[in-house]
């Protein structure tokens, strides 16, 4: 069977960016930070006392308050950037086939902040077991798959894919293969986390992962700096609609570009540390590129994992080396978590977004916070430092890496 092409349709975001894809896309285009002192909860005794928050978010402008008791916020941000990339697609709901319409969802921890306020009312009631009956369903990943699929009726291929930060591109490339085989004509796919709260910030904190510049949060997250010291831990969501190509066109859909591979890989290396010559990520960047039947010079854009680690952004540059070869030198390469922070297990859907971006736009969103590069990174790769840099990009490549040595890799084209 000839496989189907796939092409995205629809988008929708509530990130630190930006609560809309508009605000979104402006936002990374100005290079803003979104960083800011914690406002989710009391810092006083954390080292860390910043993040990249959802700004100005009441649910009550989303949802009733039954909904909200059954929500944890991670499922809040899903449902929130799902209903945008549906209405952005355009659906006329009574003539769309909802048997051949799915939904994969992805989130690294999923309902993190339900599970330790239940946890934490159980220590303070006394031991007594007086659990919600919500408790299990806020807290479980999949959760927020089933209900966007329930809110549309939804009732094709319908799951959460859960690899640490990798999650969002795994979910994507399965939710473009469920299409390309035949197996649905219309996927809802994406991520989201929440994980802004006491044991996300405290339990990153302990393994010395995150940034503790708490003097000048908006300048913390610094891939590829010499003077980075962790990632700043951020929250929200990302929605994509993918949709056959053929589906979309009879339907007069507008299309912002598509989907042409993906690759994974796994590093054997280290759980939470990644390749020191980033052979995993070599192999997934590989994949992608055969999958897509692309040669890496044919590739504009490298959307990096990038998120200020010591370790991690070398490995990865080293590891784009090796797969681009001299053609690295022709690559725009940046690391938007500069902006938005990591999003975790969403962190590939809005680093998707940022793609498309680049695709519709001709506008490559920058990497801010670097003043010293890292002597050990080569100083001719174009990073994109400081400010968004205009070009035609007919091809973008998005990386995603995980604790576990989970590596995916997701191609765009220019339609």
């Amino acid at each position: 069977m000839t496989a189907r092409r796939v092409v995205v349709t629809g988008v929708g975001t509530i990130n630190p960016l930006g609560n809309t894809i508009q605000e979104y896309f402006s936002n990374l285009e100005k290079g803003v930070s979104g960083a800011a002192p914690i406002t989710h909860f009391d810092t006083e005794k954390f080292k860390t006392k910043f993040a990249c928050e959802v700004k100005n978010y009441d649910p009550s402008q989303y949802f009733d308050r039954k909904e909200v008791r059954k929500y944890d916020l991670f499922t809040q941000y899903a449902l929130i950037a799902a209903t945008q990339a549906v209405e952005d697609a355009g659906f006329d709901m009574e003539k769309l086939d909802k048997e051949q319409a799915g939904v994969i969802w992805s989130s690294g921890i999923g309902g993190l902040k339900s599970f330790f306020d239940e946890c934490t009312g159980y220590a303070e009631g006394g031991n007594t077991p007086r659990f919600s009956p919500f408790f299990i369903p806020r807290m479980i990943a999949d959760i927020a798959a089933g209900f966007i699929s329930m809110k549309y009726g939804f009732m094709g291929p319908n799951y959460c894919i859960v690899s640490a930060c990798a999650s969002s591109n795994h979910g994507m490339i399965d939710a473009f293969n469920q299409i390309r085989w035949g197996k649905a004509d219309v996927m809802v796919t994406g991520g989201s986390e929440a994980s802004v709260n006491e044991p996300g910030v405290g339990g990153f904190s302990s393994m010395q992962a995150i940034s503790t510049r708490n003097d000048d949060p908006q300048h913390a997250s610094r891939p590829f700096d010499v003077h980075r010291d962790g990632f700043v831990i951020g929250e929200g969501a990302g929605a994509l609609i993918f949709e056959e190509y053929e589906h979309a066109k009879a339907r007069g859909a507008k299309i912002y570009c598509e989907v042409v591979g993906g690759g994974a890989s796994a590093d054997a290396h280290h759980f939470t540390a990644p390749h020191p010559e980033g052979k995993g990520a070599i192999l997934s960047m590989k994949a992608a590129l055969k999958d897509a039947g692309m040669q890496p010079e044919e590739i504009d854009y490298v959307n990096v994992h990038g998120t200020s680690t010591p370790l991690g952004d070398i490995a990865e540059l080293k590891a784009v080396a090796g797969v681009f070869g001299d053609h690295v030198y022709d690559l725009n390469i940046s690391s938007t978590k500069s902006m938005t922070g990591h999003l975790l297990g969403a962190t590939g859907a809005i680093e998707a977004l940022a793609c498309i971006l680049a695709l519709t736009r001709g506008v490559v969103p920058p990497t801010i916070n670097v003043e010293e590069l890292d002597p050990e990174i080569d100083a001719k790769l174009n990073l994109t430092l400081g400010k968004a840099q205009h070009r035609d990009v007919k091809a973008a490549m998005s990386n995603t890496f995980g604790f576990g040595g989970h590596n995916s890799t997701i191609i765009f084209r220019k339609f």
